[in-house]
């Protein structure tokens, strides 16, 4: 048996997983990127356990093709989830981090 805070941050994680590997390769622009943020955060705040969650993309690496767009990268992302299993809460975030797209989990805490 797994306790709410196992749980929430299982959730966190697989949450963050799924989202990264979903989106990379979307194609994107300057013009469009705060319309991808906002339909990314409304897919994954359907999903069951998940509180918030805030996604923000970086336009200084959104470089055109010759075809007038980008392809969304694995280190564009800054995104933070909440998930909350029972009374525990877990917050992760998906950032950039020595040039390599980390996810980790920033705190876990229970209400009583």
């Amino acid at each position: 048996m797994t306790s709410d805070r196992e749980q929430a941050v299982f959730e966190a994680g697989i949450k963050l997983g799924a989202l990264y590997h979903q989106w990379v390769g979307t194609p994107i622009s300057r013009i469009s990127a705060a319309s991808v943020e906002k339909a990314i955060e409304q897919a994954v705040i359907l999903q069951p356990f998940v509180e918030e969650i805030t996604v923000r993309l970086d336009r200084s690496l959104m470089n055109e093709n010759r075809f007038g767009y980008s392809e969304l990268s694995g280190m564009m992302f800054d995104v933070e989830i909440i998930t909350r299993v029972g009374f525990t809460y877990c917050r992760a975030r998906l950032s950039p981090e020595t040039g390599y797209p980390l996810m980790k989990i920033v705190e876990c805490h229970e209400i009583s």
